[in-house]
């Protein structure tokens, strides 16, 4: 499967690589195709080496201003005009999402997908990998929205919430119907 992350590019502390590591590793040995931002900088090149040294394949979708960071030698790569093309075109690229630790750009990604499930123009299965519990202010803040009325679905149709990268892959292979 195509799984998309979204991801910081910043140089982050070991307890945020070392799961981001593992989950690449579990994508490559799956077979899995790692749809990713492009950059061959911070977590992002964590992920990407994690995938291809285990034998999967990158596709990389970067944007103009950042091509300069783009990684080489890649199964594929395309450069978008601006960050909305760019979003667009890693989710049209995509079966899944993985949403791991990363600042604002990554949560305008998560959010634009959460947005267009909740308005059913997609069924692809999202995961928030909580690593670190990095998410758990967003998490309660979900569920807050579910709780009071805001979110037209049950949040569980939505996005789920791993914990570990092991359950973040499992996830997404059962969804898709893979296991």
């Amino acid at each position: 499967m195509n799984i998309c992350v979204f991801l910081s590019a910043a140089e982050l502390a070991d307890r945020y690589t070392r799961p981001a590591r593992e989950f690449a590793r579990l994508l490559g040995k799956g077979g899995h195709t790692l749809v990713w931002g492009g950059s061959d900088v911070g977590l992002m090149k964590v992920v990407a080496d994690g995938v291809q040294e285990a034998g999967g394949r990158l596709v990389g979708v970067s944007v103009e201003f950042l091509a300069a960071k783009a990684r080489q030698g890649v199964d594929e790569m395309v450069v978008a005009k601006d960050l909305s093309e760019r979003k667009r075109l890693l989710l049209e690229k995509a079966d899944a999402v993985v949403v791991m630790v990363g600042g604002t750009g990554t949560l305008d990604e998560a959010t634009e997908i959460l947005e267009l499930k909740k308005h059913g123009h997609t069924d692809k299965p999202v995961v928030l990998l909580n690593t670190a519990g990095y998410y758990d202010g967003l998490k309660e803040q979900f569920r807050r929205m579910e709780d009071e009325g805001f979110l037209p679905r049950p949040l569980a149709d939505l996005v789920f919430f791993a914990e570990e990268p092991v359950g973040a892959l499992a996830y997404l292979e059962e969804s898709l119907g893979m296991v």
